[in-house]
């Protein structure tokens, strides 16, 4: 899970704010609310961080709290993510992030500076993610499912690549990795308008280390 910038919201969205009896089931141009909210996440899952693109097939608009539970919030763009289909249909055993979530509400926001999530998740080297928040973290696995054995294999994946990275720059420097060095490659990873999937381990990992620097 990474920390969301959120942009400005669409023209579209505040319009029909404006205009009398709306909600969220009238709002006509869901797609210009798709492209807004896959761009300011760099076509990432605002949960799991896997690839998500601006159309309802491969995205969910996710309402961080609920319509039911918070209708004022519905069309509240701050409360607006974009969210993978997180195994939709199948049993819930299998399901994760908005699918699995349904109207259950999540101690921390993403999209919310003040809760500042980079500092709230932590990965352990099987691809585990935790929270010091022992709330917090009890709604990573209950409420949004993301240590799946999938989604853990695959921040595995990712974990594994950058400490590789560190490790042949060890090699080929023959002593420590320069702290400028590190810089350079968070920069990289951060860099361009998509995001690899399950980037935000990396991400972690890199700015862990430049901590310690």
């Amino acid at each position: 899970m990474m920390a969301i910038a959120k942009n400005t919201e669409p023209k579209s969205l505040t319009e029909h704010r404006a205009a009398s009896h709306s909600d969220y089931d009238n709002y006509a141009a869901k797609d210009d609310l798709r492209a807004s909210l896959v761009g300011e996440q760099h076509g990432i899952c605002c949960y799991c961080m896997g690839r998500i693109r601006a159309d309802g097939r491969s995205m969910k608009i996710e309402h961080w709290q609920c319509q039911e539970n918070h209708p004022a919030l519905q069309l509240d763009y701050g409360n607006l993510l974009g969210a993978c289909y997180g195994g939709e249909g199948r049993p819930k055993k299998l399901q994760h992030c908005d699918t699995r979530k349904g109207k259950d509400d999540l101690k921390w926001n993403p999209a919310n500076p003040t809760h500042m999530i980079a500092d709230r998740v932590a990965y352990l080297t099987d691809g585990t993610i935790e929270s010091s928040d022992t709330k917090f973290c009890k709604q990573l696995n209950e409420v949004l499912n993301l240590n799946l054995r999938v989604l853990k294999n695959n921040r595995k994946g990712v974990l594994d690549g950058v400490i590789a990275w560190w490790q042949h720059e060890k090699a080929r420097l023959k002593g420590p990795v320069p702290k400028a060095t590190f810089e350079r490659e968070l920069a990289a990873r951060l860099d361009g308008g998509e995001l690899a999937p399950y980037s935000g381990v990396a991400v972690w990992w890199l700015t862990a280390r430049l901590r310690k620097m």
